[in-house]
């Protein structure tokens, strides 16, 4: 029996007034929610969900976002922030007029002592900015005229979870959309075949530290704008193949007759996740192909594979998805967040620094010098950073070629490099410890504020309406960092 006329027979004469008294209210919740699925909406280009786009606000300079998120909080101290005064007061108490009552971790409140540890690194300039990049990292430092560094990014979070939480979604607790999310929701996508928001996680040798789904979800928003995550393996989406015994014409008609039955379902409820699934679904079919060619790597010069480093051909690795992530920004997809885990050094830090460093260093300035080498980086906005920093005060005791670093949200460093970003730029100075910031500071609103304007976006304009209030990214803060801007 044909499933539309099957679900007509099942529905009885008291579910039928049922639903034609609750019709009203029904389809005036739904035209508040998504206006552009009613007749009569002008602008009937976003009637189909995933081609939806509510457009910049002005012209971007950037049109897709490489974030290469360091989760674990990379020290700053160690890479970017050049502290020679460190070498004076090695092994001195921090002050208490430095620290200032600052709440800190449960990992080294109980300490008698916070001694100030100096960094075994040691520090040149680079280019012609002359920007002081560490021995550690002498790939990116290559990228000096390429980057700007901003030294003093805050944040009031001082723990992983609610820290990421905050700087991918505007709030410490879980339940909002993140920056990927926004993105697609307000600016969709270029390429049909792919979903506008892509994720892929590596991990360090060091990583226990977990990574939620909840970090590249929708929250709020209807779920077509969640994060789609590519796995490490031969196999980046599961369940994209057919199963045996189905052929892709089978597989057609399936899906032909699941849209009619979510649009009949639609009809009754106008519910805005039935339209989100029905897009999935079409998606999904179309990844069948795309996806295979996007992973196929046969066809790269081995010159640009190797330039990414030694572990480019093991899927799941740092490097392999730096050169996969190029591969995605030249096929329009909006928004591809890398996680790499491991950045968490509350002990031996500088042999475990040193390895994390080798995993992403060299990969993360051939994914710049690549998209510059296609005209890719002029409309690509890249960036490098972690959900916070590290403490100038050692965690445990000082021993000659050891030292850890807690947690500090005070003040931390990241680049920017691509559409829209001031090649050679430095911003923001922080204080001769590296614990506070002594001038230009950066929330992580601003930061969410100026990765926006690069993309055309007025953030304080992207804007979703749930459960009676307007929400954004930015929450009701922040502030386009206009000195790092192009």
């Amino acid at each position: 029996m044909d499933p539309l006329r099957e679900n007509q027979l099942l529905t009885t004469r008291r579910h039928f007034f049922g639903r034609t008294a609750a019709g009203i209210g029904t389809a005036a919740l739904a035209s508040i929610l998504r206006p552009e699925l009613f007749a009569g909406s002008k602008d009937e280009t976003k009637k189909a969900p995933l081609a939806r786009t509510f457009g910049t606000h002005f012209a971007p300079k950037a049109k897709r976002v490489i974030y290469l998120f360091m989760a674990g909080g990379p020290s700053q101290l160690d890479l970017f922030d050049y502290k020679p005064q460190l070498d004076k007061m090695h092994e001195s108490e921090l002050p208490v007029s430095v620290r200032m009552g600052q709440r800190i971790t449960g990992m080294t409140s109980g300490q008698k002592s916070l001694p100030v540890v100096r960094s075994l690194f040691k520090f040149d300039a680079r280019g012609k900015s002359g920007a002081m990049i560490s021995e550690a990292i002498p790939h990116i430092g290559s990228l000096a005229d390429d980057i700007a560094i901003i030294k003093t990014v805050n944040t009031e979070a001082i723990n992983h979870d609610p820290a990421i939480t905050y700087i991918q979604t505007g709030f410490q607790q879980p339940g909002r959309p993140c920056t990927g999310s926004w993105l697609s929701y307000g600016l969709g996508t270029a390429n049909e075949n792919l979903p506008a928001f892509l994720v892929m996680i590596s991990s360090g040798k060091n990583s226990d530290q977990p990574l939620y789904q909840r970090l590249w979800s929708s929250g709020f928003m209807p779920s077509e704008h969640q994060g789609v995550q590519f796995r490490g393996g031969n196999e980046p989406v599961l369940y994209l193949a057919n199963p045996p015994g189905v052929s892709a014409g089978s597989r057609r008609q399936a899906l032909d007759a699941l849209a009619r039955l979510n649009a009949k379902q639609f009809e009754t409820y106008a519910d805005p996740e039935i339209n989100a699934r029905i897009a999935q679904y079409e998606m999904s079919y179309r990844m069948q192909m795309s996806v295979p060619e996007l992973v196929d790597l046969s066809k790269e010069s081995p010159s640009v594979v190797d330039s990414y480093g030694p572990d480019v051909r093991k899927p799941g690795t740092f490097a392999n998805n730096c050169l996969l992530a190029r591969r995605m920004a030249e096929r329009g997809v909006r928004f591809i967040q890398l996680y790499h885990r491991g950045w968490d050094q509350h002990g031996d830090l500088p042999r475990r620094l040193r390895e994390q460093c080798a995993d992403t260093d060299q990969p993360s300035a051939a994914l710049v010098k690549d998209l510059k080498a296609r005209g890719l980086l002029e409309d690509t906005l890249v960036i490098w950073g972690g959900e916070f920093g590290r403490t100038v005060y050692c965690q445990g005791k000082i021993e000659k070629e050891n030292y850890g670093r807690d947690h500090h949200g005070r003040c931390f460093s990241i680049w920017l490099a691509g559409g829209g970003i001031k090649g050679g730029a430095s911003y923001g100075q922080t204080d001769d410890y590296g614990y506070n910031v002594a001038e230009n500071p950066v929330h992580i609103h601003d930061q969410n504020a100026t990765i926006m304007h690069c993309l055309g976006v007025d953030h304080e304009k992207l804007t979703y309406r749930f459960q009676g209030r307007d929400y954004r990214l930015t929450d009701i803060h922040g502030n386009v960092v206009k000195e790092i801007l192009a």
